[in-house]
């Protein structure tokens, strides 16, 4: 019996330093947020499951509005803690693919690949056994979603990682914890509508 799990990274959201869980989507973000509301609508989606932080939830509001589904949020699922002090740019994601290349890497404060791949996999794994054969949608961040599919193939790294789009969508097909196949779904979408 077949579960299927689609990782929506949320929509475009402008960044601002201390504003992590509650900044908003931008004007585009909120516009490819209802075209994931059209994309999913007709999947036979069973449960939503989201990070707490507001531009995960936004992105998918709209699907959950019409689906008449409530959106449960997981803590488990939020963006990894990088450090406790500022990154600058240019030092973000040296220090990024270094914590992929060694995944007991973290930044003072911050978590490693390890620690973050640990906590959001724990989850995904209790959503496989407990919603065996439903469709269940996770939405998440870049770096967290890469994470929890790299745990089940290893093709899915930092290159991966970079090459996602804001919003994206990845339909992961499990046949109870091994992944069958995974399908991009929004650069299928952003060509139908080209």
């Amino acid at each position: 019996m077949n579960t299927i799990i689609y990782m929506v990274r949320h929509a475009e959201s402008s960044y601002a330093e201390g504003n992590e869980r509650t900044r908003g989507l931008t004007s585009k973000g909120s516009l490819d947020a209802e075209m994931i509301t059209s994309m999913l609508r007709d999947e036979g989606i069973d449960r939503i499951i989201s990070s707490p932080y507001a531009r995960a939830v936004l992105t998918l509001e709209g699907l959950a509005k019409e689906l008449g589904v409530e959106i449960k949020t997981d803590e488990d699922f939020r963006e990894r803690h990088y450090s406790d002090d500022f990154i600058s740019d240019e030092y973000f994601m040296p220090a990024l693919k270094k914590s992929f290349e060694d995944p007991d890497f973290a930044l003072p404060g911050g978590e490693s690949s390890t620690v973050c791949q640990k906590r959001s996999v724990s989850v995904l794994k209790k959503i496989l056994d407990e919603c065996k054969g439903q469709k269940i949608v996770i939405g998440s961040h870049g770096n967290v979603m890469t994470l929890m599919m790299n745990y089940f193939d290893s093709r899915y790294e930092f290159d991966f990682m970079n090459q996602t789009t804001k919003p994206d969508v990845y339909k992961l097909q499990f046949e109870g914890l091994e992944l069958q196949a995974v399908t991009r779904l929004w650069s299928e979408q952003k060509d139908r509508k080209a």
